[in-house]
């Protein structure tokens, strides 16, 4: 049997399928879970930035350009030196946390490329950060106000990250640490010890004086209760309840003898007396 006619067959199978698998990584590609993507077309259209492609198998014309986003969570730590309102210079180290919005990659790469966290993130947590240090003192930043100063330095980051043109999700800002020059530092740390020591000593002198007050309105509750109780004691009053008490002595079967008369004050007398 002569196999030389299907030669010719054979040698075009062969080279197609070399052919396909040289050109199989430009057609076929898969997408991670921890990836987005965009094409660029270079024959109809340029970017395609509203057409993310997911995670998954593809295929895709050989001419056209894949660009993959990593879109996981990526965290940066920044050290830097910042003013507080009356220009004193505080180092500042910060974390921050953040990825792309997943369905904006294609505008994200438009403006930034894929470099966003230098040309995007980054100065921009640090233009924020020294914004809002720049409105409070030394003092207020390292104690006094320091919740307030980090919730600022979030809230502002993440509207400035994820307004339309910047496209990026904040997850988290933490101030790692704040270090002050170290006789700036003793001299707040030592102002703040005297101000816990002037509250204690007022919160003394509170003490001492509702304790005095309270004594104060006990006495005179009692001086008046004595003045009211004074004034009833009259004459006639007091004899009424000297000859009660008479009365009630000659009752008493220790009782002996019991003169009526007129004794000191008009009262009457008794003598003798059993014990």
């Amino acid at each position: 049997m002569d196999n030389r006619k299907y030669l010719p067959a054979i040698v075009i199978t062969v080279i197609a399928v070399i052919i396909l698998f040289a050109i199989s990584s430009s057609v076929f590609y898969t997408i991670q879970a921890n990836e987005r993507a965009i094409l660029f077309k270079k024959f109809s259209g340029g970017l395609d930035k509203d057409n993310v492609i997911t995670q998954g198998f593809h295929v895709k014309a050989p001419w056209n350009e894949l660009i993959v986003f990593d879109v996981a969570e990526t965290q940066v730590e920044e050290t830097m030196d910042v003013l507080d309102k009356n220009g004193l210079s505080i180092k500042v180290d910060v974390s921050v946390r953040f990825y792309p919005k997943f369905e904006r990659v294609g505008y994200i790469y438009e403006s930034f490329r894929k470099s966003y966290v230098n040309t995007l993130v980054t100065p921009e947590v640090r233009s924020t950060v020294r914004q809002v240090m720049g409105r409070y003192t030394a003092e207020e930043i390292y104690s006094t106000k320091r919740p307030e100063v980090e919730t600022a330095i979030r809230t502002e980051t993440a509207e400035v990250l994820g307004s339309e043109s910047n496209n990026i999700e904040m997850r988290a800002l933490l101030i790692r640490s704040i270090n002050l020059p170290d006789k700036i530092k003793q001299a707040i740390e030592s102002k703040l010890q005297q101000e816990q020591e002037a509250l204690a000593y007022q919160f003394r002198l509170d003490k001492e004086k509702s304790e005095a007050e309270r004594k104060r309105i006990a006495a005179e509750g009692e001086s008046a209760a004595n003045k009211i109780i004074n004034n009833s004691l009259t004459p006639s009053l007091l004899k009424m309840r000297g000859i009660e008490a008479t009365l009630k002595l000659a009752e008493s079967p220790n009782s002996k003898v019991v003169i009526i008369g007129q004794g000191d004050e008009g009262l009457p007398l008794i003598l003798g007396g059993n014990n």
